[in-house]
């Protein structure tokens, strides 16, 4: 992963140049102050790359003093491996809202929400911000509309990245994470997790500004 910012002697220079020379990720040539970082990428997609995922999310997380997480997660099993294996950070577990799969049925297991928040973390619950109504129109009309369309995109890099850029954003909007302070997001596909990212959240109503800033790790495809 590569980040750079020419330094023009007129730019509005957002970055502290002192801690950029005292951090081993920065380095200066021709005038260009850039971070290279490490990016991990899986081979397979499968649930047991959960740990490993959570090993790298514990390790960014120190580094960038970031202490929320949020992550996705169906039945509760993978939020309550990240309550056993995340120390010392906020967990907010994003589960899918009430009657997705059936009427009436929340996923989220009673006895994993008991867990997760015995051990200090929030399970979140609400509509969906990129279905909600799109999937009304899509079940009623077959017509693919704005939210389709964005999850969609999103996941031409992965199911876990259309799921880290929704779940933000519901957090947001639930008054979970804050909107000027980094975060890390961790989503997967079908089950377990296999994508994280470091993301500044926003509202939905400003969801065109939310920038995901570093991607932590997904699957290779």
């Amino acid at each position: 992963m590569f980040i750079a910012k020419r330094l023009l002697k007129n730019d509005i220079i957002k970055l502290n140049i002192s801690i950029l020379k005292n951090n081993k990720n920065y380095f200066r040539k021709d005038g260009i102050y850039a971070m290279e970082l490490k990016s991990v990428y899986f081979e397979d997609i499968h649930k047991d790359n959960t740990d490993d995922v959570f090993r790298i999310v514990q390790e960014r997380a120190e580094e960038l003093a970031i202490k929320t997480i949020v992550v996705a997660s169906t039945s509760g099993d993978t939020a309550v491996r990240a309550v056993t294996n995340l120390n010392g950070l906020k967990i907010i577990a994003v589960s899918h809202y009430t009657g997705m799969r059936d009427p009436n049925t929340q996923e989220f297991t009673d006895a994993n929400k008991k867990l997760v928040e015995s051990k200090g973390g929030i399970v979140f619950t609400t509509t969906h911000l990129f279905s909600g109504l799109s999937s009304a129109m899509r079940k009623k009309f077959n017509t693919y509309v704005i939210g389709d369309i964005i999850a969609n995109t999103l996941r031409i890099f992965s199911q876990g990245m259309k799921v880290v850029c929704e779940i933000t954003v519901m957090a947001a909007d639930g008054g979970l994470v804050r909107t000027d302070e980094d975060i890390i997001a961790i989503a997967g596909t079908r089950r377990g997790a296999d994508t994280a990212v470091v993301i500044r959240p926003v509202n939905s109503g400003d969801f065109f500004d939310l920038k995901v800033k570093e991607i932590l790790c997904k699957p290779h495809f």
